[in-house]
């Protein structure tokens, strides 16, 4: 009698949380018992503590990813009339975060092998009114932050990271978003620290910028009813605050256990017709997601579907061809990676949680469309 197999998950929250749901419902009638539901002593903690655990002198929570940047910009001062730089290849709200700040996000494309922001490429895309980089740590892969740190140097330029996809990453030791003027991440519950929610943070080791900070998320109060500048609703929720920080104690572990899977997904695949991804030698990557590039997609995930395995794809249009980017004026073939990446990559799953069993039917599958 044949048996259906269970499918494979891209990625499954249900059982971390089985694992931590103790310490997560503890944690929650005391946020519940104490009543104090925004900002308050949870987000404090978590700040505190995300901070230390990036090397970071302070750390503002934030409501999401999206405002850690706009908010990140804004603290900088830029808005209309300056251009950010910002690669092509990323998920939209890179540049939608540029565009909610009021200024003009101006597009690179990425590197071949490793898929962040062709550094090559940035100096090129500088003009008069570029005010900052956008480099993003993407798919938990760090960018090579030194020639971007002279190039902002040279050109007098602030570095904003896009981390959101990089906690714990590091970049020649370094910690991913800890290296330019401000770094930001987000916490939605599919990333390496994810919340049961939407929720952001921002690290920085300049105080003035972080005082700021905490004003714009905040209605731009400096206490209850003053408010020094104009602000916005971005505050991290207390309940949020203090999922985070139980999950922050194992986020080192969970990364490990990515790490692992990557490795194994790496030797086994190496041989295949996929092209497995590189790591450079600056980077300790924490494989927030595992991309593979294959010419035959399309029988790829059919192979992958017939096996009952999920995958995704990281992303299916660069920003530069999206509608909602049609004003930034770019057309096809400005950005001919990023193009042909789009036509080519699939990501295949990486949880902490995943089993052993289960990498081991990922590669079977692949390897049958070898």
């Amino acid at each position: 009698m044949n048996i259906t197999p269970p499918s494979v998950p891209f990625v499954e929250l249900v059982r971390q949380y089985n694992d931590l749901q103790l310490e997560i419902k503890d944690a929650l009638s005391s946020v519940m018992s104490k009543g104090e539901f925004v900002l308050g002593e949870e987000v404090m903690k978590f700040e505190a503590e995300f901070a230390e655990f990036n090397q970071s002198q302070h750390c503002i929570g934030v409501s999401d990813g999206t405002d850690a940047i706009q908010l990140a910009l804004l603290a900088l001062d830029i808005g209309p009339g300056d251009e950010v730089i910002v690669p092509t290849h990323t998920y939209i709200a890179s540049v939608f975060a540029i565009q909610n700040a009021g200024a003009k996000p101006v597009l690179v494309d990425c590197h071949p092998k490793y898929y962040t922001i062709d550094v090559e490429q940035v100096e090129r895309a500088v003009t008069r009114k570029t005010k900052a980089l956008l480099p993003v740590h993407l798919y938990g892969h760090a960018v090579d932050m030194d020639p971007l740190l002279k190039i902002a140097e040279r050109h007098h330029l602030f570095i904003v990271e896009d981390a959101a996809q990089a906690h714990g990453a590091t970049y020649k030791g370094k910690m991913c978003g800890t290296i330019g003027d401000l770094g930001c991440f987000s916490f939605y519950p599919s990333k390496n620290l994810g919340a049961y929610g939407d929720g952001g943070a921002i690290l920085t080791n300049k105080v003035k910028l972080a005082e700021k900070l905490y004003m714009l998320r905040n209605y731009g109060q400096k206490r209850k009813y003053v408010h020094s500048i104009r602000g916005f609703n971005s505050r991290l929720d207390s309940v949020q605050a203090a999922i985070l920080r139980i999950k922050l104690r194992h986020l080192r572990q969970w990364n490990e256990s990515r790490r692992k899977t990557a490795a194994y997904y790496n030797h086994y695949l190496k041989k295949c017709r996929v092209d497995i991804p590189m790591t450079a030698d600056y980077a300790n990557p924490v494989w927030h997601l595992y991309v593979v590039q294959s010419p035959d997609r399309e029988g790829l995930q059919k192979q992958l579907d017939l096996a009952r395995i999920s995958w995704g794809i990281h992303y299916p249009i660069p920003v530069h061809l999206q509608e909602a980017c049609k004003k930034l004026g770019y057309n096809k073939g400005d950005f001919p990676v990023s193009e042909r990446l789009a036509g080519q990559i699939l990501s295949l799953p990486i949880f902490p949680e995943i089993k052993e069993e289960e990498i081991e039917r990922v590669v079977k599958a692949v390897s049958m469309n070898c």
